[in-house]
């Protein structure tokens, strides 16, 4: 039989009646949805850009939002605020519809779950709804930014990316629309 010194057998019987270490996810427990946040399901319903389009915003595709923000700095015409405005619009009307729908999958699967009914099949469907609704969200976002650059000069998209701080990085993109 081994001998142990006192100290090795103390550490481990305080280690063994030790609490684990805490989950980061511990303080999300009373959560409505367990996957999202207040914040992130309010950014849904409101077909908020949530950094969905930041490919396109860093890489001088700006967006409806803060070109309307922008509209004086960048000298936007008539014609160019009444599109910006109606393709923001739309983008926010067709995000937030999107939005509305990804919140009521998240809010099935943790029912699911809390519930103890969830299986393989309702898993694997509402997973794969949950990814193609988020994917359909990124997409009218990113879109969006495409679109509002077809409708702005060079020199207007050059000058939005100066005016929100990306300097000059990514700016010889704003050539092509």
């Amino acid at each position: 039989m081994k001998r142990y010194t006192l100290p090795v057998l103390l550490a481990t019987a305080f280690a063994a009646s030790a609490p684990a270490d805490e989950s980061p996810y511990a303080g999300d427990v009373s959560r409505s949805i367990k996957a999202l946040s207040a914040a992130e399901i309010e950014g849904f319903l409101e077909g908020s850009g949530m950094g969905f389009a930041r490919a396109a915003e860093l890489n001088a595709y700006p967006g409806p939002r803060h070109v309307l923000e922008l509209a004086a700095s960048l000298s936007l015409s008539d014609d160019q605020r009444a599109k910006s405005t109606a393709l923001f619009e739309a983008m926010k009307a067709r995000a937030s519809e999107l939005g509305a729908e990804l919140v009521a999958r998240e809010r099935e699967l943790d029912r699911l779950f809390a519930s103890g009914t969830i299986d393989a099949a309702a898993l694997e469907r509402l997973v794969g709804e949950i990814g193609t609704l988020q994917a359909r969200i990124r997409f009218t976002h990113l879109a969006t930014h495409l679109e509002q650059k077809a409708l702005m000069t060079p020199h207007q998209v050059m000058l939005y990316h100066r005016l929100r701080g990306y300097g000059q990085a990514g700016a010889a993109h704003g050539h092509a629309h």
